[in-house]
């Protein structure tokens, strides 16, 4: 789909582009979007795709923008320049190997326990084994059990409860091999 001023071009694609999302809704997309305070938003419905993306206030503007890729071997939340994009400042010049980040798999909501009345999947200091439950996410309303691929014990929760977590961002810092 390819558009000019907000106007679909004349290649048959407006009749398109109208019977599938009307501006009305992309306006509540968009919405959406700047509510959840989130950087990039994508829906795919019956073949018909759309992708927002947006700088978030207070972040200084890139001159590059690099979204990765789901298929990618580098881990978004590292640069080229080794520069850490979505975890917590490094403290440290050099970072413990023996820390394994459990990043979100997608753009939702992150709820540690399956019910508001429920304990917590996991809390720090628990040792959990590889494919154990450690929270959900809620995207589009379905929940996602997020599992781990790693045994070890829980050294960190890096996200709150029921707060809104980017596609890559660091969740949970588990310490393997103990």
């Amino acid at each position: 789909m390819s558009q000019k001023n907000g106007k679909a071009s004349d290649s048959g694609q407006e009749s398109l582009f109208k019977s599938k999302i009307d501006y009305d809704e992309l306006r509540k997309l968009i919405s959406l979007l700047e509510e959840k305070n989130l950087a990039e938003f994508e829906l795919e419905v019956e073949g018909f795709k759309i992708k927002l993306c947006r700088q978030l206030p207070g972040k200084a503007q890139a001159s590059t923008m690099i979204f990765p890729n789901v298929t990618s071997a580098t881990p978004p939340e590292a640069s080229s320049s080794g520069e850490n994009l979505t975890g917590p400042p490094a403290s440290a010049p050099f970072e413990d190997k023996s820390i394994h980040y459990i990043a979100s798999p997608m753009v939702g909501t992150f709820y540690r326990a399956p019910s508001p009345t429920s304990a917590p999947f996991v809390e720090i200091g628990d040792a959990i084994k590889k494919g154990q439950t450690l929270c959900i996410i809620e995207a589009m309303k379905l929940m996602n059990e997020i599992e781990s691929d790693v045994s070890g014990i829980v050294t960190d929760i890096l996200v709150e409860n029921s707060k809104p977590v980017e596609y890559g961002q660091r969740l949970f810092a588990i310490k393997v091999g103990v």
